[in-house]
């Protein structure tokens, strides 16, 4: 009975049930945002709902009975973790406001297709990796934000009180900067003076100072540093943990033999053994 179990949780016919059973609850939740739809067919929802919730429950149950005599291999796997934990929360008596921590747990089940989706699973993987890393060229693009933002501050606040009036809308502009949204209104504004060009808040213009000569080296120079380099290092991290991330997976592939190919292995032994003792018995 447990190594049925053992191959009915390893069997690609139960991975693929589960997929679509997790593709299943992501519409399903999709649909309760719709007032209408759920004035209608709330009844049917929520019988999909709970029905997909058991299902979630009979798996993690079969899978802790696949890792008899030693259950708590289960909890060995993250991912099991986080199912476990969905199931959980999706038990507990929210009441209320807290009804939306339920909801929220529901909509995880839909992150759930990470697991089973190799190609989706590695590109976590790779981003997980690549967090220490971006740490630092976040570090590196949040000095470069304060200097900027700092000299902005200094050289345009008293021409663009708007976009340069204060520190926290120096930041709020070089983000717009940073990605390449609207930023030529802003030049423009910094070039020719608040007083010669119209925009939104123009009233607040009350000292119109033109940089022809500062505000192409700002804006330029922090495109190029901000957009074009820094930017493109997020870039750059992300592609090698990918190919770090390719690599461990190829070697855990070439070294891991799975319970369902190790019973494999052993049924043909058994088979094989079998066919052995028949000859044996004949040539007796």
């Amino acid at each position: 009975m447990l190594l049925t179990i053992q191959k009915l949780t390893h069997s690609n016919y139960f991975q693929n049930f589960i997929t679509a059973v997790i593709l299943v609850a992501g519409v399903v939740v999709g649909l309760e945002t719709s007032k209408s739809i759920m004035e209608s067919h709330h009844a049917l929802l929520h019988i999909l709902d709970q029905t997909i919730l058991w299902i979630f429950v009979a798996e993690a149950v079969l899978k802790l009975t696949a890792a008899m005599p030693r259950p708590w291999q289960y909890f060995k796997d993250p991912w099991n973790v986080f199912d476990f934990t969905t199931i959980v929360v999706s038990f507990m008596p929210f009441d209320g406001h807290y009804i939306t921590v339920l909801r929220l747990a529901r909509l995880l089940r839909v992150l759930r297709l990470v697991r089973f989706l190799p190609g989706l699973q590695l590109l976590v993987s790779a981003l997980l990796k690549s967090i220490p890393s971006m740490g630092y060229v976040g570090l590196l693009l949040g000095l470069t934000f304060y200097l900027y933002a700092v000299a902005g501050v200094f050289i345009f606040g008293h021409n663009d009180p708007v976009h340069f009036g204060s520190l926290p809308n120096a930041f709020l502009t070089l983000f717009q900067t940073v990605t390449l949204e609207g930023w030529i209104e802003t030049f423009t504004i910094q070039q020719l003076g608040c007083g010669a060009v119209d925009y939104t808040f123009k009233e607040l213009c009350t000292q119109s100072d033109p940089s022809p000569v500062f505000a192409p080296i700002y804006f330029i120079s922090f495109i190029l540093i901000g957009t074009m380099v820094v930017l493109n290092l997020f870039i750059g991290v992300i592609m090698s943990s990918m190919e770090e991330a390719q690599q461990e997976r190829a070697e855990m592939h070439r070294d891991e033999i799975t319970p369902a190919q190790q019973i494999e292995q052993l049924e043909k032994q058994v088979a094989e053994i079998g066919s052995l003792l028949k000859t044996l018995k004949k040539s007796v």
